[in-house]
């Protein structure tokens, strides 16, 4: 009894030891030696966000107000493989959280046998065979307390570990939406030009037949029909560019959408127009809190930090309870009364004493590696900062940018009408009137990707400052 105690005592002892833990305590690192700018630069237009601005912001390619992009974005979240493969890894990065907490509990077996012996030597006193059977079980029990605190440090890694993957879950979200956005875009303003350049076709063909009839009736040379056909075959061939930029577009979404391109189609929408949200800009702290690469890098760092403890735990001993029951017999119906059972209990410990500087290399190696994840860490965020810096000012240079195309195109579609009907009249030569028509093709065309590209950068904007993404509790 004496022993039984002394075990329970010492049992109690690690129990009490468990509450220690080594390795450093988590700080989040800096970002940068100097204080995070309280503005960014370019903020010209773009309102600051207030606190009540920073929730959440959902479906954020609902600001492009396109019913149908929303029903591919639908598509995306459910059916495309990028995504779905990393919610696969965060359920894995689940899965390893709930594997290292078990190592706080006991582990408990039972095992079970019956054996059967015979022989010519084996008879028993009434002459008869002694083949009779034998029955067996045990059961055992053991436990590593966690003195040191190394299962907890792992524990804190696989969360760290957990949270990153469902950063990283998010970020694959982002990425695909914002490429699908992209995308979209890209298409419809390729429906925009097919029916720019298509009625541009068309005045171009009444342009040849109008310098054939002067041809015919020796009004024109017939270098004006040449020009016109050379120019009409022109357009055309950029109609045919166009087909082939669409059709890339929609082979392009369908794999994002996880359906085979053979078998997607999208249906043109020639007189689509381009909606350039308006996105608070928020403020540069509230980045750090926003953006899942910035989160995923960071909870790295704390997985990191962790795993620093479990390295120097190896420097201390370990400690292990056992306890065992054995109960046998050959008669089943008595094998587990008190006369047939035998039990024992145990206290382990163990402290290596060399190992060639084995854990001090481990040690170093998981030190070596949190420098590494803070420098990502660091490297990710500032990168963060010049991404919305760059979007921000492009989104004021493309307004601007719009507007002056838009003076441009009016100027130059008033200037192909003067000039065409001069040449009708005989004022100037068919030259002029190519190079007006020519002009203002290439004005309209730089309007509609100018306003395809502010949309573009919003939506590059609105991925730079996080999209929809929700700090993790």
């Amino acid at each position: 009894m004496s022993a039984l105690k002394s075990l329970a005592l010492a049992g109690t002892s690690l129990i009490l030891l468990s509450a220690c833990t080594v390795g450093p305590a988590y700080e989040k690192p800096q970002v940068a030696t100097t204080a995070l700018p309280a503005t960014y630069k370019a903020t010209d237009g773009w309102k600051v966000a207030t606190p009540g601005d920073l929730a959440d912001r959902g479906d954020w390619w609902t600001l492009l107000g396109d019913p149908a992009l929303d029903a591919l974005v639908a598509k995306v979240n459910v059916s495309n493989q990028t995504i779905a493969a990393a919610e696969a890894n965060y359920r894995q990065a689940r899965a390893l959280v709930r594997e290292q907490r078990a190592g706080l509990f006991p582990v408990v077996d039972l095992t079970g046998s019956v054996t059967k012996a015979g022989g010519s030597a084996s008879v028993n006193s009434a002459g008869g065979s002694g083949n009779a059977a034998r029955y067996q079980a045990s059961l055992g029990a053991s436990w590593e307390p966690d003195v040191w605190g190394r299962i907890r440090q792992g524990i804190n890694g696989a969360k760290a570990g957990e949270q990153a993957s469902a950063a990283d879950l998010a970020g694959a979200k982002l990425s695909i939406q914002g490429e699908l956005a992209v995308n979209y875009l890209g298409l419809r303003q390729t429906d925009v030009e097919l029916a720019l350049v298509s009625k541009t076709v068309e005045g171009y063909q009444r342009s040849l037949q109008i310098t054939q009839n002067r041809y015919a009736a020796a009004i024109a040379p017939k270098s004006d029909v040449l020009q016109a056909t050379t120019q009409l075959a022109g357009a055309q061939a950029d109609l045919e560019s166009l087909r082939q930029a669409r059709a890339a577009y929609e082979n392009a979404i369908a794999t994002l959408v996880g359906e085979p391109a053979s078998g997607f189609r999208l249906a043109a929408d020639p007189t689509w127009s381009a909606r350039v949200p308006e996105i608070p800009a928020g403020v540069p702290s509230t980045l750090l809190e926003r953006r899942p690469d910035i989160a995923a890098a960071e909870r790295r760092v704390a997985a990191a930090n962790a795993d620093i403890g479990v390295a120097q735990a190896a420097f201390f001993p370990t400690f292990g309870l056992s306890a065992a029951g054995n109960t046998s017999g050959t008669d089943f119906g008595k094998l587990f009364s008190a006369s047939a059972n035998t039990w024992s209990l145990g206290l382990t410990a163990a402290q290596t004493l060399f190992d060639a500087g084995a854990r001090k290399a481990r040690a170093e190696q998981a030190r070596a590696s949190y420098d590494a994840a803070v420098a990502d860490y660091r490297q990710t965020a500032l990168a963060a900062f010049q991404d919305v810096e760059n979007q921000l000012t492009a989104a004021q240079v493309l307004e601007r940018r719009q507007a002056l195309l838009k003076t441009s195109s009016d100027a130059a579609d008033q200037t192909e009408q003067m000039l065409l009907n001069q040449y009708k009249a005989g004022q100037v030569a068919y030259t002029d009137v190519v190079a007006a028509q020519a002009s203002a093709l290439s004005a309209r065309r730089a309007l509609v990707t100018a306003t395809v590209a502010r949309q573009t950068t919003a939506v590059a904007l609105i991925q730079a400052l996080g999209g929809g993404w929700k700090v993790l509790a």
